[in-house]
């Protein structure tokens, strides 16, 4: 009978997963180095230690509690990633933002349902394992979902030194929430009249890298520039996390759980606020958005310039200062404003919604553009 030992080659070095590239004892390592952080997250309705194969989060923890606020729930799941942003991350060797981003992506995508985050999961690809760097991003990740109020309940880390240069990796995330059905947004709700309310990013976000990297690609990271407005290096100015709007707009929908008075609401991500407010839009109506209704960030400016970039292409492709946008009823838009500015907020009446055909008008003094 033949066993393994007998199968190796006395002439050859044994080879071993390690030295082809993956270290196993450095992921095990890593696990020591994140529970802790993932703790931090969890409430009693998270089921046992990580480690295991999957996560288990308790649905009806405090069941008079959750029938209360859900008769007919709908679970409520999204995905995404970071894109580019992780390259100005591996350059600038600053680990423990991007994490923030994974988590903001996806609970940003997921409350424009109406939904409220409960649980996170991250996915890791990377050329090699260590554990430190890996930890660090894992934080933030872990800094996200205390953000959202929503618990870190597993993840995977890939070592694939076959398939990311040394240096790099990649950062993707999933998210489940949940929603009463009658509660959950619908774009058929928007209707003329209603306002259009925007709140302030935090900067870039998580879209549009690409072209933000070779707008600055002849630029210092690690240099102060004074059009920018702040004594932040331009690498950090870039990678400021994105907004997390979990807690005002969950806190908001919570106010006014008898009327119905928040009608569609857009995470701005790629695509710029026009192509984003369509989304939310049905093919009834219109929105009017006025670009001078609020003062576009440095950075923006800054990009702009350096890139030779058109103001069109850079509103299709970035925030430009708003993150996140309401529309809501015309007689609840003051008290909804109250209401945000009481949480820490600064919302911008953008625009309104008019009759239509499901298109976003952007109007810049006497010009205006469709989309």
């Amino acid at each position: 009978m033949t066993t393994l030992s007998d199968m190796s080659s006395p002439t050859k070095k044994p080879m071993t997963y390690a030295n082809t590239g993956v270290d196993i004892g450095a992921g095990d390592r890593l696990v020591g180095l994140i529970q802790s952080m993932m703790k931090r997250t969890h409430s009693p309705r998270v089921l046992g230690d990580h480690g295991g194969f999957a996560g288990m989060f308790r649905l009806d923890f405090n069941e008079k509690l959750f029938k209360r606020n859900y008769k007919d729930p709908v679970l409520v799941a999204c995905t995404d990633g970071v894109g580019t942003k992780v390259k100005l991350a591996c350059e600038l060797e600053i680990y423990d933002t991007v994490g923030i981003d994974c988590v903001a992506m996806n609970v940003n995508d997921m409350i424009v349902q109406g939904a409220e985050p409960l649980i996170f999961l991250d996915y890791l690809g990377l050329h090699r394992q260590d554990p430190e760097t890996t930890a660090a991003i894992v934080s933030g990740v872990a800094k996200g979902c205390i953000q959202s109020n929503c618990a870190l309940i597993g993840g995977e880390c890939a070592e694939m030194p076959d398939i990311y240069a040394e240096g790099d990796f990649d950062i993707a995330g999933f998210a489940v929430g949940v929603v009463e059905l009658d509660r959950a947004i619908d774009p058929s709700r928007v209707e003329p009249g209603d306002v259009i309310i925007g709140l302030p990013s935090s900067g870039v976000h998580s879209n549009g890298f690409t072209l933000a990297r070779a707008a600055i690609a002849d630029l210092d990271l690690n240099s102060i520039y004074p059009e920018l407005e702040t004594n932040k290096t331009l690498g950090e100015v870039l990678l400021q996390p994105t907004r997390i709007y979990v807690e005002p707009i969950i806190k908001l929908l919570k106010q006014y759980t008898v009327k119905k008075v928040v009608s569609g609401m857009a995470h701005i991500t790629g695509g710029g606020i026009g192509g984003n407010v369509r989304r939310c839009l049905c093919e009834a109506v219109d929105a009017t958005i006025d670009l001078n209704a609020w003062e576009v960030p440095a950075i923006f400016n800054f990009l702009q310039e350096h890139g030779n970039i058109e103001s069109s292409e850079m509103f299709h492709v970035f925030n430009m200062g708003i993150g996140y946008v309401l529309i809501v009823r015309p007689a609840f838009a003051d008290s909804i404003a109250t209401h945000l500015k009481d949480e820490g907020e600064e919302p911008i009446v953008l625009g309104t919604i008019t009759k239509g055909s499901g298109n976003v008008h952007l109007i810049d003094g006497d010009s205006a553009s469709c989309n």
